[in-house]
């Protein structure tokens, strides 16, 4: 069977894995990425998210691995959903092989994750404290790993666990195949990576500071007391599949749920104070359609692959540039298309600014006709020194008129 997947090099059994997946063709950092990782070398891979960089990984490691052994290959992630998603991936690509796959996390009891370690896995997916706490009660050995992969490494040094993965490279056989995805380079993973990894290929796909391609944005100014209200005629005057919204705060993320929820929205929340159980749930609900409105802090922005994300909302603009790229890839993801809604106060100038000047481009501004705007200088222009907002209708590409 020939596709565009075993031109790469993979197996027939795999590539009709993919296709039973949906996936038609390679995206670019697959098909950069997965003939390399096949003749073993180690790969440093940077790309924009949402560009199908765990089958990127997954799908050669499989091949590689072949049938049930011991434990021979472990993806360190720094979150548990991005260990959740991970692992749900491999045992989607390895539903056609004999090979076992396993996550372990924090949050959760040690049951089942002992009992799953010590029956014998060929694959682990885990996040480092976890991992390390099996390590030191024997439940696990790293002793034959070949293949380790070291996933969203620049979120695992935002969140400090450099030290932990450091000590947790040294317990795997010095000869190995590494792999190495990260967003952005900076001096700490550089070093890093020069320790960990052996003459390693580089895959980059696109510019690090752009989003996605297929996702189109649009800043929507509003004063503050007018927010929630300009929210829900988003979302009336808004043909979409799903919509993920960003809060800055848990507390604002709860009290945004509540008021869409009686607003008569379907609607899941994640954040760091819902428990594990809580997450899984409003993650899992999303997926399946249960919720049509998924509202999150930036717990949920990095890595989480949720396919058909129509649209992306940021209620209140994040601080920091490089956050709104992570967010707004949880659309337009695998060359779908999404759209980027934000809405912009007059507190929130300064950040939108400095937005666009990390992306390198203008975001338009935008007004929707027939809201009762109260006056801010945010349209006046002269005063902002942008783009006069022109008073249009939202020009999403499944804009439809009035959402019943």
């Amino acid at each position: 069977m020939d596709t565009a997947f075993t031109a790469l090099g993979l197996s027939d059994a795999l590539a009709y894995g993919v296709q039973e997946m949906g996936y038609l063709a390679p995206t670019p950092i697959q098909a950069q990425a997965i003939p390399v990782v096949l003749k073993g070398g180690d790969v440093i891979g940077s790309a924009q998210t949402g560009t199908g960089k765990t089958a990127a990984f997954a799908l050669p490691i499989i091949q590689r691995l072949g049938t049930h052994g011991k434990l021979r290959c472990l993806i360190l992630e720094p979150t548990r959903e991005l260990a959740l998603q991970v692992e749900e991936a491999f045992q989607k690509f390895a539903k056609f092989t004999d090979l076992r796959i396993t996550i372990v996390y924090g949050g959760v009891g040690y049951g089942k994750q002992t009992d799953d370690l010590r029956r014998g896995m060929d694959i682990l997916a885990a996040t480092p404290g976890r991992l390390l706490d099996h390590l030191e009660q024997g439940n696990c050995s790293l002793d034959q790993i070949d293949i380790l992969v070291l996933d969203e490494v620049d979120r695992m040094l935002d969140m400090g666990f450099l030290p932990d993965v450091r000590r947790i490279v040294q317990k795997c056989p010095k000869v190995r195949q590494t792999l190495f995805f990260t967003a952005t380079l900076p001096p700490e993973l550089e070093q890093l990576a020069g320790w960990a990894l052996n003459n390693p290929v580089k895959v980059e796909i696109g510019r690090q500071r752009s989003p996605a391609e297929t996702v189109s944005h649009a800043f929507y100014p509003v004063v503050a007391s007018q927010k929630f209200d300009l929210l829900q005629l988003l979302l009336e005057q808004t043909d979409f599949k799903s919509v993920l919204i960003f809060s800055r705060t848990r507390m604002g993320a709860d009290r945004i749920a509540h008021r869409l929820i009686s607003k008569g929205h379907t609607v899941g929340v994640m954040h760091s104070d819902r428990n594990q159980r809580e997450r899984i749930e409003a993650l899992d609900g999303f997926k399946s359609g249960r919720y049509e409105v998924l509202v999150a802090t930036d717990i949920a922005a990095r890595g989480l692959d949720i396919a058909g994300v129509s649209h992306v909302i940021n209620y209140d603009v994040p601080e920091n540039a490089e956050d709104y790229v992570h967010r707004i890839g949880r659309t337009g993801r695998a060359l779908k298309t999404g759209d980027a809604f934000t809405l912009v106060t007059e507190e929130d100038v300064r950040d939108a600014r400095s937005i666009e000047r990390y992306m390198g481009i203008t975001v338009e501004r935008k007004k929707i006709e027939g809201f009762p705007y109260i006056y801010s200088a945010l349209f006046d222009e002269k005063a902002l020194a942008d783009t006069a907002a022109a008073a249009v209708k939202p020009t999403s590409r499944l804009h439809r008129g009035t959402r019943r």
